[in-house]
């Protein structure tokens, strides 16, 4: 990511003091222990011109459930109204805010992509990936059979390991049908089926 923002004439500031934006403990309904990390993330990008966020979850969680996380909290919910409109996930960013589609990238293989459930927020599935690797030069890609979550959003995995795991195999299995050479995948920042049913068993501490 750093590599291809600089290329196309970024300046990037990497804090890396920030390893959490505090889905795991609001996920687990510890909204106590989460707000003091999700308050570092933003105090310390509050300034950004631009959030640039590799995990789709992260983003979500910044531009979606802080306002939740932060309901009683008036100076973070406004730092998060502020902040909110910056972030993006990567591919998001390179198509839709700087407009490009062409890297100038080479990869001759056959890859598949796994194409997101259906959205709930009725953005159907995100193809700025697929808008990217269209110019990457020798590069086949071949669409699974299946649309299928992969089982692990976010604490959900850890908390029904036994139906993770049970998704994950469907998933890979249809992965192994196209017989692609390579598996690629993205975050996006809204939520599938899994992130639904980890958020319905939170509470608000």
């Amino acid at each position: 990511m750093v590599r291809i923002l600089e290329k196309l004439g970024h300046q990037i500031d990497y804090p890396e003091e920030l390893t959490c934006c505090g889905q795991p403990g609001f996920n687990s309904g510890c909204w106590v222990e989460a707000r003091p990390v999700a308050e570092k993330v933003l105090h310390r990008l509050k300034d950004a011109d631009v959030v640039v966020i590799a995990s789709g979850s992260c983003g979500a969680m910044i531009k979606k459930f802080y306002p939740d996380l932060f309901c009683r909290n008036q100076a973070s919910n406004r730092l998060q109204k502020t902040l909110a409109p910056k972030v993006y996930e990567f591919s998001q960013f390179v198509v839709n805010r700087l407009g490009v589609t062409d890297l100038g990238a080479s990869f001759p293989a056959k890859v598949t992509f796994p194409r997101r459930l259906p959205q709930p927020a009725g953005n159907g599935h995100p193809e700025e990936p697929r808008k990217l690797m269209a110019n990457v030069r020798g590069l086949e890609l071949i669409e699974m059979s299946q649309v299928v979550c992969c089982g692990f959003g976010g604490t959900f995995s850890a908390k029904f390991p036994a139906i993770s795991t049970a998704m994950g195999e469907v998933k890979m299995r249809s992965g192994l049908e196209t017989k692609a050479e390579y598996i690629t995948s993205a975050g996006f920042e809204l939520s599938d089926a899994c992130s639904r049913s980890d958020r319905s068993q939170r509470h608000q501490a």
